[in-house]
């Protein structure tokens, strides 16, 4: 079973954006795939149970930009 959370990031602007946040989020315990799409502020996330929202707060913040929240 997979679980998809779409997350609204601040702060995204090109390529190297997305794959900083994406590369901080794969980390995380459980997360199977990341796509980032800067232009929208979107990251979409697949997890194999559901996110813990103050490590992906962390993973957020530790790559350089801004949890606004899921959308």
């Amino acid at each position: 079973m997979s679980i998809t959370t779409v997350l609204a990031v601040d702060g995204m602007s090109c390529g190297h954006c997305e794959r900083t946040v994406s590369a901080g989020l794969a980390a995380l315990p459980g997360v199977t795939a990341v796509v980032a799409h800067a232009p929208s502020g979107r990251v979409t996330v697949a997890s194999v149970r559901p996110l813990e929202t103050e490590a992906v707060r962390s993973a957020v913040d530790g790559a350089g930009f801004t949890l606004v929240g899921e959308v």
